[in-house]
């Protein structure tokens, strides 16, 4: 059974409720985080905390507990979990409104879940992703407006591809819900500007910092044609390589030894963790 913090109480996430006038649901004024543990312990929750409050200072939304008091729940749900490892969506709304656009008292909701897996062969022989021009808006903000990859999905599912990558003005930003990389020999590359900023890609980050050239700016459509490897990076993908976009086979079309370095290392920087 899967529990949660609504406001102050620890229930039964299927006992947990919002009013129908709640900003999130009326106009789509929220945003969430999802943080997972390793090893039953919570990942980087430092990096966490500090983009949930920035999500929420970028929306004029104040969190209704501070970082200690979050997490010292989310302990407290560990441990009513029963599970080796979950994860922990944070929802964070405008609040019941009278007029359905005033901002009022935030609801703050912190579910756990049951971790998705990933199928292993990914990790193995890497994905296809399509492409698609989108820009969301407050990049930065983890919002839970999803709209275009809902839209999206038939068409990735008719294309077997794995995510979509959004790109505007020939610019490269993100994937729907993980960050984007391409190695360019031994250069890793990743965009700098209108993303979400990962935490599983600041870790990535911090590990490739001591293997390889590291650049974080803008990369064009076109530059997707010189790129050696591809992969994205996120909280449950960790790191995953991605062999083709659209019909543009990245490299040999295979998991390039660059890729596979940086997936032993965020291996065994979790394993240790």
């Amino acid at each position: 059974m899967n529990y949660c913090y609504l406001n102050g109480e620890l229930i039964l996430a299927s006992q947990a409720t919002l009013k129908l006038n709640d900003l999130g649901l009326l106009r789509g004024f929220s945003l969430f985080d999802y943080m997972r543990t390793y090893n039953g312990k919570p990942f980087m929750p430092q990096y966490y905390m500090e983009r949930l409050f920035n999500s929420a200072a970028l929306m004029g939304l104040e969190v209704p507990i501070n970082e200690t008091e979050i997490l010292y729940y989310i302990e407290e749900l560990i441990g009513l979990s029963n599970l080796p490892d979950c994860a922990f969506r944070f929802l964070l709304t405008g609040g019941y409104s009278l007029d359905s656009m005033s901002v009022t008292e935030p609801n703050f909701v912190i579910i756990t879940e049951n971790l998705p897996l990933e199928v292993p062969e990914r990790f193995e022989k890497g994905v296809k992703v399509i492409s698609s021009e989108h820009l969301r808006e407050l990049p930065e903000v983890k919002s839970t407006n999803y709209m275009k990859p809902i839209l999206l999905a038939k068409e990735m599912k008719s294309k077997n591809a794995y995510d979509v990558l959004y790109h505007k003005y020939n610019e490269i930003s993100e994937l729907s819900r993980s960050n984007f990389f391409i190695f360019k020999g031994d250069t890793l590359i990743t965009p700098s500007t209108n993303i979400l900023r990962g935490i599983t890609r600041r870790v990535v980050l911090e590990l490739a910092n001591q293997h390889f050239k590291v650049e974080e700016r803008i990369i064009s459509l076109d530059e997707l044609r010189e790129a050696d490897e591809a992969f994205t990076t996120g909280t449950t993908k960790k790191v995953m390589p991605i062999v083709q976009i659209d019909e543009l086979q990245i490299g040999k079309g295979e998991v390039g030894s660059r890729t596979r370095l940086l997936q032993q290392l965020f291996d065994q920087f979790i394993e240790n963790y």
